[in-house]
């Protein structure tokens, strides 16, 4: 997916902080951190939301969990916490349609939703 901004990053086409790479998974730091720790971890097949998931991917899913819990230990969040987001489409705030998880901390993190 050329007009992709990940894949142009897993292609090496985009440079990024990386901090994590397999076969199927690649993690890089967020240009605009909304934490200590922010860091993206996507697959590197284009799949364009949680909700394009298939049994064909249940390896891929694995590896990002995997990949999460490595970078939380690499990364001196795995005992005092961490949190991973994956928005789902407009309404959840997803801005790049293709998957990818948050994993954010570093400091207390506060309730998951704002109060209006």
């Amino acid at each position: 997916m050329s007009n992709c901004i990940f894949c142009q990053i897993i292609e090496g086409t985009i440079p990024s902080q990386k901090v994590y790479e397999t076969d199927t998974v690649l993690a890089f730091r967020d240009i605009q951190p909304a934490a200590p720790v922010h860091i993206l971890i996507i697959p590197k097949k284009h799949i364009p939301t949680m909700n394009d998931v298939g049994p064909e991917d249940d390896q891929t899913m694995a590896d990002l969990f995997a990949a999460a819990r490595q970078i939380a230990k690499e990364e001196g969040v795995a005992e005092s916490g961490y949190r991973l987001i994956n928005n789902v489409n407009k309404d959840s705030g997803q801005v790049v349609f293709h998957l990818h998880f948050h994993l954010l901390g570093g400091k207390p993190l506060g309730p998951l939703l704002a109060e209006k």
